[in-house]
C-alpha cells in the first residue's frame, strides 16, 4: 500500500504556545513525509507554513472570525471531505481532539492525538470524564509534552501516552531577542513581563492582584503582552486600583522574546497548562521565573522549585511576597536562573523533533 497522506489538524490557530510547536513540528516534517497537509480555519497564518505543505482552509477571512468552537466544527466538515476523497490517511490532531478523534474512528482513519493542557477540567464532571476516557481511548497514539502529564493520564484515565518535550529552538529565541524593540524600560525599576492569552486559564487577574499589594513597596514595571477576551477586565482592574502608571498591556507580537529579554523576571499565573513554552522561552533568555504550580509542566521546568519560584494557584498573596523576596535577594535567587539554563537539555530540538517522525512513521 501506499504511504499514508498525513493531514495535520489545528481549526484555530491563535499565535499561543501550541501554534509555536505546530509551525516548527510541522516545518520539520515537511522535508521528511512525502504528502503533508494542513486543516486549519486560520487563512492568515499561511505564511506560516512551507509551500511544500498543502493548506487547507476556506478561501474567505470571514469564517476566522468565528468562536473557536465553530471553527472546529467547520475544519471537522473539511477534513471530512477529504477522507472522503482519499481513506489512506493519518491524521496529527493539534486541537479539537475529542470531536477529530470521534470522526476519524467513526470512518476507520487512524489518529495521533497531541494533547497540550492538563486534563484535569475532564475530571470534575462525570459525564465530561468518561466521555474524555472512551474517546481518547479510541486514539491510536497519544503524545503529551510532560511528565506530570503522562502520569496524570495513568492513574486518572488508564490512558498510556508518550511524554515528548517541545521542541525548543535556542538559537531562534536568541536570534529574535536581540531584534530592537519600541517598548522602553526603564531599568531602574524591577521590570516583570507575562506573556499569554488574556483567558480565564491564564489567570492575570491574580497577577494584577498581587502587585496591587505591593505597588507603594518597590519600583516596578509590569508588562503584559497577549490578546483575548479577558482583556477589558484586566484593564478595568487596572484602572480602578490606580495602576496604570505602572502596568502596561500591549497585544500579542510575532516577536516576544525581545520584551522578555529587557524585562528581569518572568511571571506565569496559569490555572493549568501542559509544558508551557514560554517559560521555557524565559529560561533560554536567563530571566528569574515565578510561576504557579498549576498541573502540568512548570514544577518539571522549575525543577520543584529549584530553578525558579512557584506558588500555589490563585494565591495572589504569595505571589506579593515572591516579587518582594526577589527584588530584595536578587543575588541569592539568581543561582536559580543558571540552574534552570543548564538544565534545558532535556528540551533538545532535533531530538525531540526525530520522536515525533518515528511515532509518525510507525503507523504512515
Amino acid at each position: 500500500m501506499d504511504q499514508k497522506r498525513l493531514i495535520i489538524f489545528i481549526p484555530s490557530i491563535e499565535g499561543g504556545g501550541v501554534e509555536k510547536n505546530l509551525f516548527i513540528i510541522s516545518n520539520y516534517l515537511k522535508d521528511k513525509v512525502r504528502d503533508i497537509s494542513l486543516i486549519t480555519i486560520s487563512r492568515k497564518f499561511k505564511n506560516k507554513f512551507s509551500s511544500k505543505i498543502n493548506f487547507i482552509s476556506p478561501q474567505s477571512n470571514f469564517w476566522d472570525r468565528l468562536g473557536r468552537r465553530k471553527k472546529f466544527f467547520v475544519a471537522l466538515f473539511l477534513l471530512f471531505i477529504e477522507i472522503l476523497k482519499n481513506r489512506n490517511i493519518l491524521v496529527f490532531c493539534f486541537q479539537g481532539n475529542i470531536y477529530c478523534t470521534l470522526l476519524c474512528k467513526f470512518l476507520g482513519i487512524k489518529i495521533i492525538v497531541r494533547s497540550n493542557s492538563a486534563p484535569d477540567g475532564w475530571l470534575h464532571n462525570k459525564f465530561k470524564y468518561l466521555i474524555f476516557k472512551f474517546t481518547l481511548g479510541l486514539a491510536d497514539r497519544i503524545i503529551v509534552n510532560s511528565l506530570d502529564f503522562k502520569k496524570k493520564f495513568k492513574t486518572k484515565f488508564n490512558i498510556d501516552a508518550e511524554c515528548i518535550y517541545n521542541p525548543l529552538n535556542k538559537n531562534e529565541i536568541i536570534k529574535k531577542s536581540n531584534l530592537k524593540n519600541r517598548i522602553k524600560f526603564n531599568k531602574n525599576k524591577l521590570n516583570l513581563i507575562n506573556v499569554g492569552r488574556f483567558a480565564d486559564q491564564k489567570d492575570q487577574i491574580t497577577l494584577l492582584r498581587a502587585i496591587n499589594i505591593i505597588k507603594d513597596k518597590i519600583n516596578f514595571n509590569l508588562l503584559i503582552v497577549g490578546k483575548g477576551l479577558e482583556k477589558q477586565n484586566l484593564i478595568n482592574y487596572i484602572n480602578k486600583n490606580n495602576l496604570s502608571d505602572q502596568v502596561r498591556i500591549i497585544n500579542f507580537q510575532n516577536n516576544p522574546f525581545n520584551l522578555i529579554k529587557s524585562s528581569e523576571v518572568f511571571v506565569l499565573t496559569s490555572l493549568y497548562e501542559g509544558l508551557p513554552n514560554v517559560l521555557l522561552e524565559a529560561q533560554v533568555l536567563k530571566k528569574f521565573i515565578i510561576s504557579s504550580n498549576c498541573p502540568t509542566g512548570p514544577r518539571e521546568i522549575l525543577l520543584n522549585g529549584k530553578a525558579g519560584s512557584l506558588f500555589k494557584v490563585g494565591d495572589y498573596k504569595k505571589l506579593s511576597d515572591l516579587i518582594l523576596d526577589y527584588s530584595k535577594n536578587k543575588k541569592k535567587l539568581s543561582k536559580k536562573i543558571e540552574i534552570g539554563y543548564k538544565n534545558l537539555k532535556r528540551f533538545d530540538y532535533s531530538q525531540n523533533l526525530k520522536r515525533y517522525l518515528k511515532i509518525i512513521n510507525s503507523l504512515i
